[in-house]
């Protein structure tokens, strides 16, 4: 029997698997959440900030954001992530540290709310949808 290299990466439809010590996965989740009451805050300075502390949160967890696109009141978030973590420990991470720290960098939101996002929030898996398209998906949610 001849010894093979194991790639570190394997690809299906342009996305790459991860490899981990014991696991070899592709977990793309579509996030969908909103702004407590519906305000649409997300706009200017804020929103780009927002997307940053998003991009963070993702990527402290060991995540990779596919594409991220915010609506005055709404996120749209679609993100590879590992196997240990379940979409509800991913979002809980990414909503509790940008509002943490949104809270603590514009103090008006404090007074004005007494949280910045809603408790609940929509997610699906990308399933055979290819990350691409999913992309312009997101992206497309922008000009609605």
């Amino acid at each position: 029997m001849i010894a093979t290299r194991r790639p570190d990466h394997y690809e299906d439809m342009g996305q790459k698997y991860r490899h981990e010590n014991t696991s070899v996965s592709l977990l793309n989740y579509h996030f969908v959440w909103t702004v407590r009451r519906r305000k649409k805050l997300l706009t200017g300075a804020l929103d780009g900030r927002v997307k940053e502390l998003i991009y963070e949160a993702v990527a402290g967890i060991g995540g990779e954001v596919i594409a991220l696109e915010t609506h005055d009141d709404h996120v749209h978030l679609n993100a590879h992530t590992l196997p240990k973590l379940s979409p509800a420990q991913v979002i809980h991470q990414v909503k509790g540290y940008s509002s943490h720290a949104l809270r603590k960098e514009y103090p008006w939101l404090k007074t004005k709310m007494p949280s910045f996002w809603t408790r609940s929030y929509f997610v699906s898996t990308a399933g055979n949808v290819s990350g691409e398209t999913i992309k312009r998906y997101v992206e497309e949610q922008k000009s609605r």
